[in-house]
């Protein structure tokens, strides 16, 4: 069974008529007629019956009719999607981000970049650290952004964007809210506010707290940055958090203090699979991530 068979088959079902459909297809009546003869005789079923001067459908004619329409709507689709594949200016780029990168970042890189390329669509998908690199591996998504940025992970490729400092949130009444820096170890003695075990910038923390010489006292938790915010401005506790997380403001009836010893930071960057090769669109917006943040770093410094 051919393609062009199928096709010239619907159009025959469709016109009720071999010569207008040999027309409209721009070939021989008898190159239509021999195409439907042999499908007829690969089926071993009458597709057509005569009916004076046209032809119309047999009943088992009528239901290869329903089904063949779907599967070729479905070819097409896919080959329209093969074309945008093969297009950089278009298609489908499935992008991975964390909760911490989710109020600026992300929306300022895709808007620039929709602005030079329209016809791009994006997938997003937030989540955790640990689940964005294994999500990348097994290509249920194509990149993601990520902080830190994963190091000697064979099955990915990690490009830093930028480096950012963390810094303490404290309640704005904080016995320490006056200061214009902190040590970290003046933080022993109080509740930390911090994500749940398994997302990445609770290790940073701790590690962190540890670092300076002491193990953080967990008393509440938070999902998400929002919630992370609300507690400490309820005086519930402290958290450290990172610079890009307070672009747009820091939260009411908190102060934002850098840390001076230790200094903790974290990379910021996008990771991509490295057991395959972009497609074109991927590629483009890759690049196009790279050089946006190499400006901005020339332009800031």
């Amino acid at each position: 069974m051919e393609l062009r068979q199928l096709y010239y088959f619907i159009e025959v079902a469709e016109r009720e008529h071999i010569s207008e459909a040999a027309h409209h297809l721009h070939v021989a009546q008898s190159a239509v007629s021999r195409q439907i003869s042999n499908l007829e005789s690969e089926l071993n079923v009458q597709l057509f019956e005569r009916e004076g001067r046209n032809i119309k459908l047999t009943p088992i004619g009528r239901i290869f009719a329903d089904y063949t329409k779907t599967a070729l709507k479905a070819i097409d689709e896919a080959t329209k999607q093969v074309d945008q594949y093969l297009d950089p200016h278009r298609g489908v780029i499935r992008i991975g981000f964390p909760t911490s990168l989710a109020g600026h970042l992300l929306p300022t890189v895709i808007s620039s970049f929709k602005e030079n390329y329209p016809n791009v669509a994006f997938h997003l998908r937030q989540g955790s650290y640990h689940y964005l690199i294994d999500a990348v591996k097994s290509r249920e998504i194509d990149l993601a952004f990520l902080g830190p940025v994963p190091k000697d992970d064979p099955q990915v490729t990690s490009h830093i964007l930028f480096t950012e400092n963390i810094s303490a949130l404290l309640p704005i009444h904080h016995r320490l809210a006056d200061r214009d820096r902190i040590l970290l170890s003046d933080l022993q003695s109080d509740d930390f506010v911090l994500f749940p075990e398994g997302f990445i910038l609770r290790d940073i923390v701790i590690n962190a707290c540890k670092q300076a010489g002491f193990t953080p006292k967990t008393m509440s938790e938070g999902e998400d940055l929002d919630a992370i915010k609300g507690l400490v401005s309820a005086g519930i506790g402290v958290t450290l958090l990172p610079e890009s997380t307070f672009y747009h403001s820091v939260p009411r009836y908190t102060v934002k203090r850098p840390i001076e010893i230790p200094q903790v930071r974290r990379t910021v960057g996008i990771i991509t699979p490295s057991t395959r090769e972009l497609a074109p669109s991927e590629k483009v917006f890759y690049s196009f991530v790279k050089n946006f943040f190499s400006r901005l770093e020339r332009f800031e410094s």
